[in-house]
């Protein structure tokens, strides 16, 4: 039976190109594409992929948030991170939030194969540069697995909802387009702000943007 392999990415060449590549492996067959995590999480309801490649900067709910909510509500779905960004911050993130694999966006395809097949065999699969990372965080902080070390930088300690405000903040939205994204009130919003910006000693919303763009929840303009 081939492998189910569902792709998450806001560039619809990527996306393209690499349905396009992988179907020509016998053994994988791409069932959905998504624009962003919102939808990729509404097909993996809908479709139930046995791996979800996942980029991690997306619009509205990035690569990592919807990573981990996956993980948590489809523990049988496999998730690859696919991401041009090496540094350790990321990686660390993406392992945090549940992923199986982390593979640089300029891989070879057989690196990709090799990185699926390595997942659905209950492994996790790091490119060198994403091992090298583990590899240096884990000599600072310790085992990677500790969840809440606390050492650990603080943005990895954020909650998922204080992630998604973040996100959304930074993306330019207004409180109340926040509350109406998430379903909750704006005065709710607004709590989450004021604990991200007590919590990371960032007072004002132009600096929340540019911590937002550092730890790869949006893109820098």
């Amino acid at each position: 039976m081939p492998i189910r392999v569902m792709i998450a990415d806001d560039h619809t060449l990527v996306r393209s190109g690499l349905t396009a590549l992988l179907e020509r492996t016998s053994d994988i067959r791409m069932i959905a594409e998504a624009a962003d995590g919102r939808e990729a999480l509404a097909l993996v309801a809908h479709q139930r992929p046995n791996v979800l490649l996942m980029d991690v900067t997306m619009e509205g709910l990035s690569g990592l948030e919807a990573t981990q909510r996956v993980t948590q509500d489809y523990r049988d779905v496999r998730v690859i991170v696919l991401s041009m960004h090496k540094n350790e911050e990321f990686v660390v993130q993406a392992l945090r939030a549940g992923a199986s694999g982390y593979v640089m966006k300029d891989a070879a395809v057989s690196e990709l194969e090799t990185a699926i097949h390595t997942v659905m065999q209950g492994e996790t699969y790091l490119s060198s540069e994403a091992a090298q990372r583990v590899a240096d965080y884990e000599e600072r902080f310790g085992n990677l697995s500790t969840r809440e070390a606390p050492e650990a930088p603080e943005h990895l300690q954020l909650t998922p909802r204080e992630r998604e405000v973040l996100q959304l903040i930074a993306e330019g939205h207004t409180m109340q387009q926040i509350a109406n994204i998430l379903e909750i009130s704006p005065k709710t919003v607004e709590t989450h702000r004021y604990r991200l910006m007590d919590r990371l000693n960032i007072h004002h919303v132009a600096g929340l943007v540019r911590y937002a763009v550092r730890i790869g929840l949006v893109a820098p303009e």
